[in-house]
């Protein structure tokens, strides 16, 4: 079978809930990011919330992305760890709900805990996340299926993996087969954590240069060391062959391979950003993959991004998502 996308990518559950603005000075929570706690520490800020207001979903950065692009129309595949737990098959059976393939069953899963993400928004509709990888961070090469690899038009690589060793290791073999078979590399920064304490690593992946590669402003500038969106643009086509860089109120800016593509925003009355850059990517590889050009892919993905940001949760129902693409057509 020939997929759209082969993703990798840590496979966390996430739990969603609201917090008041004093929550994070009050529990030394560093605000708007993704931080990586251990499970004590995340478990002390389960107690410190109101768990009657939370809900879990299946999350991930790629994860989320791969469920957008089944969603749109799109085949996707998904290489993970999971543990042999409740959580493990929660997450297992969400990605066989969104018709993804994996080549993960339960029965192979290790003993252990399946990776989990505090996702805590606040009232001024940003997102902080503490995530405990669990299992997760023992995601390897070994995980991989080089086969399916081959037989993908693009691989994502998920941002987040340049945090652990073995997922480090992971993403350069899976850019090194794809690279090696022709096909398309397209890579996430994932959170502007990432890029600023794992730069090193991240330089790594990126190397000579990759296909696709998706960031918001914040990232882009940190990773090129400029400090305006024009600058790092321009420092930016000497390492992707094409990118998106998403500007979150005022729209985004695609650069194609000759020019550069500004994508006007939706007006949107936004309560959770969580999520908004996975369905950005999402929708943006479903479009290029489907016959579309990366302006028409770029308008899809902005307005897909912006239904999102309206509700709670990264991911939409399967309708949500098909009225989406009746409203573009409209």
């Amino acid at each position: 079978m020939k997929f759209d996308v082969y993703g990798i990518g840590n496979a966390i559950v996430d739990i969603v809930t609201e917090v008041d603005l004093d929550f994070f000075e009050r529990n030394q929570v560093e605000k708007g990011v993704m931080t990586l706690v251990d499970e004590k520490r995340q478990l002390t800020l389960m107690k410190a919330i109101d768990m009657k207001r939370s809900r879990m979903t299946g999350g991930g950065s790629a994860g989320n992305t791969v469920v957008a692009i089944n969603q749109f129309g799109g085949r996707s595949f998904y290489s993970c760890l999971v543990a042999k737990d409740d959580l493990g098959s929660f997450y297992l059976k969400d990605l066989e709900r969104n018709g993804v393939k994996t080549n993960l069953t339960f029965e192979d899963c290790p003993e252990g805990h399946t990776g989990r993400c505090l996702v805590m928004t606040s009232p001024d509709a940003q997102r902080t996340m503490n995530t405990f990888l669990g299992i997760s961070s023992f995601l390897s090469p070994k995980h991989l299926d080089e086969e399916t690899i081959k037989n993908s038009t693009y691989v994502y690589l998920e941002g987040y993996l340049v945090s652990s060793p073995l997922g480090l290791e992971a993403m350069k073999r899976t850019k090194k087969v794809a690279e090696q078979n022709n096909v398309d590399v397209a890579l996430t920064f994932s959170d502007p954590s990432m890029v600023k304490y794992f730069s090193k690593n991240m330089e790594e992946i990126v190397g000579a240069s990759v296909d696709l590669l998706f960031c918001n402003e914040e990232e882009a500038m940190i990773f090129t060391g400029t400090d305006s969106v024009d600058a790092a643009r321009e420092k930016l086509r000497m390492v992707a062959k094409r990118f998106a860089i998403t500007l979150g109120a005022n729209g985004a800016l695609i650069y194609d391979g000759d020019t550069f593509v500004e994508i006007e925003p939706y007006k949107v009355r936004a309560i959770d950003s969580n999520g908004a850059g996975d369905m950005f990517a999402g929708a943006f590889m479903y479009g290029i993959t489907h016959g579309h050009s990366h302006a028409e892919a770029g308008k899809l993905a902005s307005l897909a991004s912006s239904k999102v940001v309206e509700q709670w949760g990264p991911r939409m129902q399967p309708q949500e998502v098909k009225k989406i693409l009746g409203d573009l057509v409209s």
